[in-house]
């Protein structure tokens, strides 16, 4: 696998764009720098060119090559943590401030991809299930919660009222969100870069920034060229690397692990997800799952820390699997695929200035609920460019605190912490 292809996932196989851009070889000047072309650099760049910025995307890789486009495909609303504890931990006034951003990264992909006609599958209708009675009763909470923040498209289910949507017995109920969805999600950052292009923004893949410039006109440096720009947006999240470790020092890269079936026959796909909504359930460690465009079961859960690429996916994931759907013990397993998203120690997204110099923002560790959240993120960083910096402060105000330990006992300590939830899980409690 060369540098500049995507993992061999389903996503890669599939993807509409296989065009590979060409690397930055010139001294450029722009309005605006963007390091990393995935949904959180894309939102961005989108959101300024809309609004006639001039705007350079750097890929290290390829577009969509990180979380963006290997992840579970699901328009999820909200956080890693949920408005409730936002406002129990850090006051009423930001809690109802995070509320009111909450559920619109969805609307965003939704508005994106009518306006560029973006070819990525998307499907509404998604379900939170709960595996036992305590994480039912935590379903009726979070209906509740998202209502009072007036988010109404919610529907509560019965066991029996959730098998008319997932066939299988696991599930003590659940919540539909039918504004919730699925889609490709690399064919969506993809249809995104075109969009971005078609406004005249320029993208440049095989271009990692390896050195950083402070000053009045920022300067990023790759190997063979340069951008020279008003302002900076570092959007690398989990493959940012050692570029800038003030944001390392702040968040743990994790992996998770995803498998894609062969494509089952119209009768399997009804007898597994008669509405093709997509599903995550109510564990620490959670399982999620959908039905691609061509008819195959999108499986994923699992977390490895500190990002570690797992020797055999599908012995991973599999057992989950049939846990859930045993009637697919015979169905091969076509792609298996790992990707890192970033976990911060509050399991909220981290909105920043990199210095005391006002020109370079960041946005990272979406903790496992970056699809929406990025897009939102996107949209406050371009806001903020703009001077309408009001939504970005809520999002800076929060504390970005380092985990326990440095880089050395953050994987341990992470890894001990998930082990008692998923303890708690698997006992109900």
């Amino acid at each position: 696998m060369s540098a500049l292809s995507h993992t061999t996932s389903y996503y890669a196989a599939s993807a509409n764009d296989k065009r590979i851009r060409p690397p930055l070889k010139d001294q450029v000047e722009a309005d605006v720098c963007i390091i990393g072309a995935g949904f959180t650099g894309l939102s961005t760049a989108l959101h300024l060119a809309e609004q006639g910025f001039k705007v350079v995307v750097l890929e290290a890789t390829r577009i969509g090559f990180g979380a963006s486009g290997r992840n579970g495909g699901q328009i999820v609303h909200s956080y890693s943590r949920d408005i409730d504890f936002i406002e129990r931990h850090y006051g009423q006034a930001t809690g109802r401030a995070m509320g009111a951003m909450a559920f619109e990264g969805g609307r965003i992909i939704r508005r994106l991809v009518k306006d560029y006609d973006i070819q990525c599958d998307l499907k509404d209708g998604g379900i939170f299930a709960a595996c036992n009675n305590k994480q039912f009763d935590e379903l009726k909470e979070k209906q509740a919660l998202w209502q009072s923040h007036g988010h109404k498209d919610l529907e509560l289910l019965s066991a029996s009222e959730t098998r008319r949507y997932i066939g299988t017995n696991r599930y003590k109920g659940a919540l539909l969100d039918r504004s919730g969805g699925h889609f490709h999600p690399l064919n969506l950052v993809l249809g995104e870069a075109q969009a971005f292009e078609s406004l005249g923004g320029a993208i440049y893949e095989g271009s990692p920034a390896v050195k950083v410039v402070e000053g009045d006109r920022v300067k990023i440096h790759t190997p063979k060229g340069c951008v020279s720009a008003n302002f900076l947006v570092v959007a690398g999240n989990a493959y940012l690397g050692d570029l800038l470790p003030k944001l390392q020092a702040k968040a743990m890269p994790c992996g998770t692990q995803v498998v894609t079936t062969a494509p089952l026959s119209a009768a399997q796909q009804r007898e597994l997800l008669p509405q093709d909504q997509c599903v995550e359930d109510c564990n620490y460690l959670l399982d999620y799952f959908r039905l691609s465009g061509d008819g195959r079961l999108i499986y994923g859960g699992g977390v490895t820390y500190g990002a570690r690429e797992p020797g055999k996916i599908e012995s991973l994931i599999r057992p989950k699997m049939l846990k859930t759907f045993p009637q697919l013990n015979s169905v091969k397993i076509d792609f298996a695929w790992t990707g890192n998203f970033l976990l911060t120690l509050m399991r909220l997204p981290q909105l920043g200035r990199v210095s005391a110099r006002a020109n370079i923002y960041y946005a990272q560790g979406y903790s496992g609920h970056g699809v929406t959240c990025s897009h939102l993120a996107g949209k406050v960083l371009a806001d903020a460019i703009q001077g309408q910096a009001e939504r970005y402060d809520i999002f800076a105000s929060l504390p970005q605190y380092p985990f326990p330990g440095g880089r050395m006992l953050r994987v341990p300590y992470t890894a001990i912490g998930a082990a008692y939830y998923n303890l708690r899980d698997k006992l109900g409690i």
